[in-house]
């Protein structure tokens, strides 16, 4: 498997410092608010990442932290902790924040089918192990204290901007925003390791340190979580593009001076989610949710696969256009999904399924190219395999895709049973093609349905199509067939 890797600039052959198994680390989310749609399309990418991996074979390791303390809205180490911007903004305390918001988190990934990493660690949690690396660090003449702060010292490197060469006036106060000037640090590239009361006003979360009472710095928890849990050489780190200077530029910097050796050779970078209008940010006020895209009638599944039909190393533009595309391709693929006999005893045809099945690893080895596995999985129900075969490849595929094919094929299969057996008995068959509708607004919907179908019985035509006009002003569509009657949310 070739994969770019952000720190050679170049595709490389994917290759584990212990054969058949991989570490994988994850930046986490900074749990001060919802994760927007844009943060979650890094963890989908990620998901499929760990998945495939799996899929190909490996035994993978995957950590991930919870940033609930130390990050800061500046990229220079200055500016508001954004979990007491959060606790100020929602008058409770950093912690309730903190749980909130990483249980809305994961509540939004379930419904991705991102898998929980199997170590999640908050970073609160790892007070002594930031503490001890911090101490290290001073130790070996790679950090100094100022003003009261911890900062590791990048003129001790022979190389600081690992990702791209980074020219030093970047860093000049007012050229980049959201620079500010700190005058405790000796060179402009230095970062905190652990802040002290000269760099916080009423900070909730602070602990008690050699070097006086405080918190850590954002850079410094993933460093440690890490090597805690994944040990000195990490095989794969992951993480949105904005990720990579200055955050992952000064993870390497301290974790390579603090083990005296290299650490983690694959970085892989998602390029970001935007808008017609640009990037997407909470900073700018409102932001796209997975609660929002349920609201307007898209299942979660939808916006991932939005995210699959495009490659993780290109900007994605956002549209309900495109969303709307999307919706009406995952509907059509489950529909031919459902045509199939999903439970036929007939035997799996071994070379048909071995040759489509090398499509997708093929598309998938070439730096993750998921928009080519949609379509070895569209050539899967286009070739002239069996139904046994197409099923098993499409449940194979799906272990990696995690679109929830055969179930929804399924339960299309089980409703259209349902509304043969309706249209027999003279039962109104009412189905809702909307996803995350309020039950009372359904009971409501359904109950103006059987009201217009009552009224188109008894010839009141004028009275069915106030009905429907009622319903149509209410965003709800109506679409009859033979079988019933489909309505969604508009």
């Amino acid at each position: 498997m070739k994969l770019y890797n952000t720190l050679t600039r170049t595709r490389d052959e994917f290759v584990t410092h212990e054969p058949g198994k991989c570490t994988m680390y994850t930046c986490g989310p900074t749990v001060y608010h919802f994760a927007h749609i844009g943060n979650l399309r890094s963890y989908i990418m990620e998901d499929v990442l760990e998945k495939y991996l799996r899929y190909d074979g490996l035994e993978v390791k995957r950590c991930m932290n919870i940033t609930d303390v130390g990050h800061l809205s500046s990229d220079a180490d200055t500016g508001e902790d954004k979990m007491l911007k959060g606790a100020k903004r929602e008058h409770k305390t950093v912690m309730e924040i903190a749980q909130f918001y990483t249980d809305a988190f994961f509540a939004d990934c379930k419904k991705l089918n991102i898998k929980k990493p199997e170590i999640v660690v908050p970073a609160t949690s790892y007070i002594p192990e930031f503490i001890e690396m911090v101490q290290g660090l001073l130790d070996k003449g790679y950090a100094y204290i100022a003003e009261g702060n911890v900062y590791f010292d990048t003129s001790k490197l022979d190389e600081y901007y690992v990702f791209n060469k980074h020219d030093v006036e970047d860093l000049e106060v007012g050229v980049r925003d959201g620079v500010e000037e700190d005058t405790a640090k000796k060179n402009k590239s230095d970062f905190v390791l652990w802040f002290t009361k000269s760099k916080f006003e009423d900070q909730e979360l602070k602990w008690d340190s050699p070097w006086g009472i405080g918190y850590p710095g954002w850079h410094i928890e993933c460093s440690a979580i890490s090597l805690k849990n994944l040990g000195e050489y990490l095989d794969l780190h992951c993480g949105g593009i904005d990720n990579a200077f200055p955050h992952h530029t000064n993870e390497i910097a301290q974790s390579e001076a603090y083990l005296g050796h290299k650490w983690c050779k694959q970085w892989f970078h998602i390029l970001h989610l935007n808008t017609q209008s640009g990037k997407m940010s909470k900073s700018k006020g409102e932001f796209l949710t997975v609660s929002l895209l349920e609201e307007k009638g898209y299942s979660p599944l939808v916006y991932r696969l939005f995210c699959l039909q495009s490659h993780y190393r290109k900007s994605l533009v956002f549209s309900w256009e495109g969303m709307d595309g999307t919706k009406t391709a995952y509907n059509k693929l489950i529909s031919r999904i459902a045509s199939l006999k999903l439970d036929s005893n007939d035997a799996v045809e071994e070379e048909k399924f071995n040759a489509l099945k090398a499509k997708f690893k093929d598309a998938m080895d070439n730096d993750l190219n998921t928009a080519l596995a949609v379509t070895a999985l569209y050539d899967v129900l286009k070739s002239d395999a069996n139904d046994a075969t197409k099923t098993a490849l499409i449940a194979d595929f799906d272990t990696v895709l995690s679109l929830d094919l055969i179930e929804e094929a399924k339960k299309a299969q089980a409703a259209k049973a349902d509304a043969a057996k309706a249209a027999a008995s003279g039962e109104l068959m009412i189905v809702c093609g909307s996803d995350g509708v309020d039950e009372s607004l359904k009971a409501k919907v359904e109950g103006m349905i059987r009201d217009r179908a009552d009224a188109k019985k008894a010839k009141d035509f004028a009275k069915a199509d106030a009905i429907r006009v009622e319903l149509s002003a209410m965003g709800i569509v109506l679409k009859d067939s033979k079988e019933g009657v489909h309505w969604t949310l508009a």
